[in-house]
């Protein structure tokens, strides 16, 4: 990825502190900050500091990635006492996303979504996967 378009990920901006977010967690390889329009009380996204394009672009050799963004997301759930038994966890797949740039969603409670948003973020749709299916493509 070049310089150029580090510049014009709103992702990426994000992770280089260029962009203004409340991030709530953050490591050498992740990031963490509230979704700008909520599903749920808790909606968060997990984004990788590299630049992966999307969750199709993970290689085999990149499942620590994924297991990484399903732990950052139970830590960050549980800090903000979310009840870890009601939560959604998932992926829009291509080309059913609007910004390229792996995250991961991370919802609680689930159970208090909105209609528009259980269609939005329906597991196992054509455009909303879980970790555990998104796993057994690697």
């Amino acid at each position: 990825m070049s310089l150029l378009d580090r510049e014009t990920c709103v992702f990426c901006r994000i992770c280089d502190g260029k962009e203004q977010s409340n991030i709530l967690y953050q490591d050498e390889k992740y990031v963490v900050f509230p979704d700008i329009k909520p599903a749920a009380k808790h909606h968060f996204l997990i984004v990788t500091r590299e630049h992966i394009r999307d969750v199709k672009s993970l290689l085999p050799d990149q499942k620590s990635v994924l297991e990484d963004l399903v732990k950052i997301g139970k830590q960050i759930l549980e800090k903000h006492g979310a009840d870890l038994r009601d939560v959604r966890f998932g992926f829009h797949w291509p080309p059913f996303h609007s910004i390229s740039h792996l995250h991961l969603h991370v919802i609680s409670p689930a159970s208090e979504m909105g209609f528009m948003s259980r269609c939005i973020f329906r597991p196992g749709s054509w455009w909303f996967v879980t970790p555990e299916y998104v796993m057994s493509r690697l």
